[in-house]
């Protein structure tokens, strides 16, 4: 069992449960998958098929599992892109793969960014999925940046099984996520 999903069944668990006055475990927000996605930018004048061949190695090295690609659903004459081009790339985790890129995220990468303050509270949508974004892809340590073709940033999204802003974010914070303080004026 992963760290943080140890810690997630001894200590976030019981306090969800009396923050919230559930009664059953699995009324209780946890983490259901995680989707790191990136996009390829096609303006550039570099050579498309290298630069999504390099990032679906990084992503792969960053995720444990190989990347879906994603392609365009129409054509754009501005951006010189037809349908079906690769326009970016996508990566669904979810049981222990899910646990492990979560402890890492938490614990190593963030704190890695650059004048890091925290992230931000205000990412969480209606149903409580938290979008977070970063941009570097070299703030993760499996990533030499010697052998990459180009600084890219990530999107990765954390969704969870209760549908309910608050819980998600309590269940988030108690697992560790560095959200940013508010201040008082």
């Amino acid at each position: 069992m992963n760290r943080l999903q140890e810690k997630y069944q001894k200590e976030v668990i019981p306090a969800m449960l009396k923050t919230f006055s559930k009664k059953q475990v699995l009324a209780v927000a946890r983490p259901a998958k995680v989707v790191v996605n990136v996009g390829i930018d096609r303006r550039v004048n570099t050579d498309a098929a290298k630069m999504i061949e390099s990032m679906e190695t990084q992503l792969a090295t960053i995720t444990g599992q190989k990347p879906a690609r994603r392609g365009a659903r129409m054509s754009i004459a501005g951006f010189k892109i037809r349908q079906g081009d690769t326009v970016g790339l996508a990566v669904t985790l979810r049981g222990n793969r899910m646990w492990e890129f979560l402890d890492k995220l938490i614990s190593i990468t963030l704190p890695r960014v650059k004048d890091f303050q925290g992230v931000s509270a205000k990412t969480f949508d209606a149903q409580g999925s938290y979008s977070l974004g970063i941009k570097e892809q070299i703030v993760f340590p499996e990533i030499e940046y010697d052998k990459i073709f180009r600084v890219s940033g990530l999107q990765i999204t954390v969704v969870p099984t209760i549908r309910n802003k608050v819980q998600a974010m309590k269940m988030l914070e108690l697992l560790g996520m560095p959200f940013e303080k508010e201040e008082k004026k």
